[in-house]
């Protein structure tokens, strides 16, 4: 059974999703953008078949460098007519640092925020009294290491997002298997999420095609109904 609930960003994706059950959250795809040099550019293009992000990186100076990520998640209603929609946005800025002609090492503090929302239809019946609605904004600060490896035709990198992610604005009135969702929303509404990630990249100098997979480890609710793992893919493009 599918589930969607959404949050998207701009220029990081984060998606979310729900199908029978409500799901606060799925990460995004990480913008993993290995610059090494000023002026260095890094656009990708992700998704998968819910989702598609932007992503983008550039090499302001010889150690610093700026990012951001965007998108939408608009997957369609379920037959039972449960759905939802988000968008997200994030920006970072962070110190890269060389180890050798082909490794690089980077950090980046990163700033993300947006919206949600679900609308499950399917539980009205059991609960006439509710709308079956949830809709929150969230703010998700963070850092997020990581190391890689590049090459004319292909590089890969571990990276890992630590972040603490927060709701707000919690609205709706949704019950579902006989607990308020907007209660439990309001009295989980701030987590430690700790997400790793593989990249990879293979192709030609400036395009290259791109595999993620990663998953997420909620520090702080270890029940907290979210998605563990996630696998998109997409274009990279690479200008010096």
């Amino acid at each position: 059974m599918r589930q969607i609930f959404v949050t998207t960003s701009f220029l990081s994706l984060m998606i979310l999703s729900v199908s029978c059950n409500p799901k606060f959250y799925t990460p995004n795809t990480q913008n993993v953008p290995l610059i090494s040099q000023k002026g260095e550019t890094n656009l990708t293009l992700s998704g998968n078949g819910n989702q598609v992000e932007f992503q983008g990186a550039y090499g302001v100076s010889d150690q610093v460098a700026i990012k951001a990520n965007g998108g939408l998640f608009i997957p369609p209603d379920l037959d039972n007519g449960n759905g939802g929609s988000g968008k997200f946005l994030e920006v970072g800025a962070g110190y890269f640092k060389p180890v050798s002609e082909k490794f690089v090492f980077d950090t980046y503090a990163i700033l993300g925020f947006g919206s949600f929302e679900n609308h499950l239809p399917s539980t009205l019946a059991a609960n006439p009294q509710t709308t079956g609605d949830i809709s929150a904004g969230l703010l998700r600060i963070g850092i997020q290491p990581s190391f890689g490896y590049k090459s004319k035709y292909f590089s890969a990198a571990i990276s890992s997002r630590i972040a603490h992610l927060s709701y707000n604005k919690i609205e709706g009135s949704l019950i579902y298997e006989g607990d308020n969702q907007v209660d439990y929303l309001e009295n989980n509404a701030s987590s430690i999420l700790i997400e790793p990630a593989l990249t990879l990249r293979a192709g030609i100098e400036k395009l290259k095609f791109q595999l993620q997979y990663g998953f997420s480890v909620n520090a702080s609710h270890s029940d907290f109904p979210q998605d563990k793992t996630y696998l998109t893919l997409g274009l990279n493009f690479n200008f010096y």
